[in-house]
């Protein structure tokens, strides 16, 4: 823990920092998250200004840190994601506390007129509690925060990510200087091992070990790697994190840099994340500026530096080994383990990697001790897990919980319940929920009350990965959800081993026969023994995972795939070769075209009503779909 007589401010210019912050009367902070962005938040935030001087009220929006404090009225600024995707953009304004959810840039007058000069709240901008009907007035008060315990995400709501100097001011690189100045190496790898931290990346190493591992490895050149090439579908914390709080992770691999004596790091990130590459750029330029990256860093004799690579958008680059290859120029392909990287890695010198969040958590250990982590979680993963909750439920978004929290708490006391296909709560609706992405699996109704920690989800066949929930209601067809994380391994594939290359295309041929009906008897036995040898025997952890969603799905919907085969019948009625046609009541004008054409006789209904069709003697044919001029067969 941090001793401010031992180690005070990290450099002088925090406390005056602070203080520009403290001269500020009032704040607006708008969410330029890529979710809020993508729903018009930076128009927000002109609108706003434009408001703001219509009605004579002075605002910032830049502080001048350099400058003598003078108060400052008003503070508009932006901040990274918020975690309330579902209802942006998202408008926090303190120190009142208020919380304005879902504003347009229309709405930006009555708030400055009524909320910013006079004072008042405007109901209608309030998040409303769908399950209670209660009215909350901000963060403290709604479910979807209070249910959560957010210590890395803390500040990706509240910062300007593009500001050092409000990082400086709510004590960033404090824990940086401390590691620098004053710990030795072996001191900092057991102060992180004695946390309790595990990579978040998904495998869930202790990170203190790898990190010690590497300390010791021999050679003169060492180096760090943040993994920021996030590629799960339906997972975004990674970049979140970078966009909102790039600070953390700088410092936190500055940190390690010290722990293991490297003096070179890399921030690998994926192409497809440009406000994540312009923050985290940002960031290193200014820590550099600021003195805390380069040569000689708070004066000591310790050195290091980072550099922001951009990766193409493969996903196998998300291994540690195909990462590294594709640093160094080459085509990103994993290689055999050992060596592991903490003995071979980069230009086959020690290397320590680990992912966004887990550097992102190290400033908060050195700087609370190493009991930090333990206050929450579960002894053998203790701390809070990042997730992006997603799919059918009622509160999509952004959230961070401690290891050990339920799917059931997730899924209805943060996200709000599951919809059903009318977008409505449904109470039962809910049927599966995939996490861990690709490389993870379909947990059941059978799981909702299962810690979430990496030996719970380790020890029925699942894995956190990198923390993606994608919650799935009745009407989804799983056979096709495992169709689609198949096919999403098969293209990402790199194909340097046969196993994976050619497993993962003949296990995506045999799900192609199942949804499209033409499954037999044999098919489910060929495609476990074919998931089982991908599972076993492929190089990397892409391919060795790829299966699970398939063995997942197998072991927990088997009726679902045996209606496919067996019946000809999707359950779900996703899989349209398997699915009866219906008639739209509203949509029918009973014109009899589909009666004429059907060679069953299976349509029926009087002239000028809406029709029906027989289930039973239906043989999906589909040829009254092609005849029906209103599109009301589907």
């Amino acid at each position: 823990m941090i001793n401010d007589t031992a180690c005070p401010v990290a450099t002088d210019r925090q406390g005056h920092y602070r203080s520009v912050l403290d001269s500020v009367k009032k704040r607006v902070i708008l969410c330029a998250g890529t979710g809020c962005i993508a729903n018009g938040s930076l128009k927000v935030m002109e609108a706003m200004e434009a408001a703001c001087r219509l009605h004579g009220t002075p605002v910032s929006v830049e502080l001048r840190y350099e400058d003598d404090v003078t108060a400052t009225p008003l503070y508009l600024s932006r901040s990274g994601c918020q975690g309330f995707c579902q209802m942006g953009p998202l408008v926090t304004i303190e120190p009142d506390g208020i919380l304005y959810t879902s504003v347009k840039p229309e709405d930006c007058d009555e708030i400055v007129l009524r909320t910013i000069i006079k004072g008042e709240r405007i109901e209608r901008l309030l998040f409303k509690d769908p399950a209670s009907g209660v009215i909350c007035r901000g963060v403290g008060e709604i479910p979807f925060y209070t249910r959560q315990a957010r210590s890395v995400l803390a500040p990706c709501g509240s910062i300007d990510p593009e500001c050092i100097e409000e990082y400086l001011a709510a004590g960033g690189y404090q824990a940086a200087r401390h590691a620098i100045e004053a710990m030795a190496p072996e001191e900092i790898c057991r102060l992180i091992l004695e946390s309790g931290l595990r990579g978040r990346g998904g495998g869930g190493f202790p990170t203190g070990k790898k990190w010690e591992l590497t300390r010791i490895a021999a050679g003169n050149i060492k180096y760090i790697i943040c993994n920021g090439d996030e590629g799960d579908p339906g997972a975004f914390m990674d970049r979140s994190v970078m966009e909102g709080n790039p600070h953390s992770v700088v410092e936190g691999m500055m940190i390690a840099a010290k722990a293991v004596g490297a003096n070179q790091g890399y921030v690998y990130v994926r192409m497809e994340y440009p406000l994540a590459v312009k923050h985290m750029r940002k960031a290193v330029e200014d820590a550099r500026s600021q003195g805390l990256l380069g040569d000689a860093v708070f004066g000591s004799e310790f050195s290091f530096d980072i550099i922001i690579m951009e990766g193409a958008g493969a996903f196998v680059c998300g291994e540690e080994t195909a990462l590294i290859a594709s640093i160094e120029g080459r085509r990103g392909m994993p290689d055999p383990k050992p060596p592991f990287p903490a003995q071979k890695g980069l230009m086959g010198c020690p290397t320590v990697i680990n992912n966004v969040e887990t550097f992102s958590t190290v400033p908060l250990i050195v700087r609370g001790g190493p009991g930090t982590l333990r206050k929450v979680g579960t002894p053998a993963s203790p701390g809070t897990k990042t997730f992006a909750l997603t799919g059918h439920v009622v509160n999509t978004g952004l959230i961070e919980v401690p290891f050990g929290t339920t799917l059931r708490t997730i899924i209805y006391d943060i996200g709000g319940g599951v919809t059903g296909a009318d977008g409505k709560i449904d109470p039962d609706g809910f049927k599966a929920v995939q996490i861990g992405g690709p490389s993870g699996a379909c947990l059941t109704r059978e799981h909702l009350d299962l810690p979430l920690d990496f030996d719970s989800l380790r020890s029925i066949g699942a894995m956190i990965g990198s923390g993606g929930l994608v919650v799935m209601n009745h009407t989804t067809c799983m056979v096709r959800i495992a169709r689609y994380f198949m096919q999403f391994a098969q293209n990402e594939s790199c194909g340097k081993c046969i196993t994976c290359r050619e497993g993962t295309r003949q296990m995506l041929a045999l799900l192609d026969d199942i949804v499209e009906g033409n499954g037999n008897a044999g098919t489910l036995e060929l495609l476990q023994i074919t998931a089982r040898v991908v599972a076993k025997a492929s190089l990397c952890g892409l391919g060795k995972s790829a299966p699970s969603p398939v063995i997942s799905t197998l072991r927990h919907f088997a009726d679902e795939y045996r209606a496919h085969i067996v019946d000809k019948r999707c359950p779900a009625g996703e899989c349209q070769a398997l699915s009866r046609p219906a008639i739209k009541a509203d949509q029918c004008i009973g014109c009899a075209l589909c009666v004429k054409s059907c060679p069953v006789g299976a349509i029926t209904g009087e002239r000028r009503q809406p029709h029906s069709i027989d289930a039973d003697r239906c043989i999906n044919c589909r040829a009254c779909v092609a005849v029906c001029k209103l599109h009301a067969i589907a």
